[in-house]
């Protein structure tokens, strides 16, 4: 079977570059090793994302946004940063000429909302549930061996199978992914007060604090804190949890309920000297990792797939969409962003993640000064918003 792209990951960043693609006049394939996820939205999914105004966007053109259940999206158009000494800086969309700042929503719903969008693309041939055997490059394709003996042929395979990806193993692109010694514990809750759409964050010395909106009176939990902190976190019963929450926001939304129950994931960093290979081009988790701390891991990735969708889209006369001249543009485009978010994300997590009295004067200090002066606070707003 022969393919002008082989997309390896159907998660959010390869189902979207999918959809993108649906008018590009290619053909396209798609292998996942899950099968469609489940369209039930029973109960709260744990696993939240802020979208920016940008992907929204984007998500919409590609039809998307608009079988999102919007009762479950949350709006944000204000946001709260503490220090760890009284200090603070607030950001609002008002401030911003913006109707919000993000959108947070589940990232089941948004799954959900692009398989559908995907089940009847005409250019589309679906492998899932697939696992793939052998992948191996010659001068004019690529050839992907699924398990079950089957053969793709393709003019260039994408690679966006997260953090652990095969793909880039197959390409011999070297990977060496640097730990942050921290877990992302995660959770929903019920909020005493209500968040009026706004999301908050507190630097602490011992780890990173967000709470998040979400419908109904809810918000989403992710603390970022040290393995020992997290495992303490995810023993304590949910009465503890809630205690515990509450205390370290201060109370800012009152004493809170449990809604899902806890979870973790390690957190670490991810710098590629290149995302292309000859006929192969990687995106979001499988180019590029970074801190939670600033949401923007998966507007990254949707960021790539808008990158790469635009080259592929406007290679006019290059038929061949997997010439390395072309995927070299691709690099290109996105070297800035990726390098910028991830030495932002980077610098203050290890600025607050630390015991220093200079340095925790100096934080405080720069974090107060900066909410003063509204030039500086707009352009660090407004990278977020694309």
């Amino acid at each position: 079977m022969e393919f002008d792209v082989v997309i390896i990951g159907g998660g959010l960043v390869g189902a979207s570059l999918a959809t993108v693609l649906k008018q590009s006049g290619l053909t396209l394939a798609m292998v996942e090793s899950q099968s469609i996820p489940s369209a039930s939205n029973d109960g709260w999914d744990s696993r939240i994302y802020a979208i920016s105004p940008g992907n929204a966007e984007f998500l919409a053109q590609c039809g998307v946004w608009q079988r999102l259940d919007m009762s479950r999206v949350q709006a944000v158009t204000a946001m709260r940063v503490f220090g760890d000494e009284n200090s603070e800086i607030d950001f609002s969309a008002f401030q911003m000429g913006v109707p919000e700042l993000n959108y947070i929503l589940e990232n089941r719903l948004l799954q959900q909302a692009l398989w559908q969008q995907l089940h009847n693309q005409d250019n589309l041939t679906l492998f899932l549930p697939a696992h793939c055997a052998s992948l191996t490059w010659q001068s004019e394709l690529s050839l992907l061996k699924l398990s079950d003996g089957r053969e793709l042929r393709a003019k260039l395979v994408v690679g966006a199978d997260g953090p652990g990806s095969w793909v880039r193993q197959q390409a011999g692109i070297q990977a060496s992914p640097s730990s942050y010694d921290q877990s992302g514990v995660v959770a929903n809750f019920v909020a005493e007060k209500p968040h009026r759409g706004t999301a908050f964050q507190w630097f602490q010395t011992h780890g990173i604090l967000a709470l998040l909106p979400l419908p109904q009176q809810m918000v989403s939990m992710v603390w970022s804190v040290n393995t020992e902190i997290s495992t303490e976190l995810l023993a304590l019963s949910p009465e503890e949890l809630c205690l515990r929450v509450a205390t370290a926001s201060q109370y800012t939304l009152g004493a809170l309920k449990l809604v899902t129950p806890p979870a973790a994931f390690p957190l670490r960093s991810l710098k590629l000297e290149n995302i292309i290979a000859p006929r192969l081009a990687l995106v979001g988790d499988a180019a590029h990792n970074v801190h939670p701390l600033a949401g923007q891991g998966v507007n990254l990735g949707f960021r790539d797939v808008r990158a790469l969708a635009r080259v592929l889209q406007n290679r006019g006369a290059q038929s061949d969409c997997g010439d390395t001249h072309l995927l070299r543009r691709y690099e290109r485009v996105r070297q800035e962003d990726i390098f910028t978010t991830q030495l932002t994300t980077d610098l203050l997590q290890r600025l607050f993640n630390n015991s220093n009295p200079l340095l925790r004067n100096f934080r405080n200090i720069g974090l107060s000064l900066t909410n003063q002066f509204a030039p500086l606070k707009k352009m660090l707003a407004r990278h977020a918003l694309n």
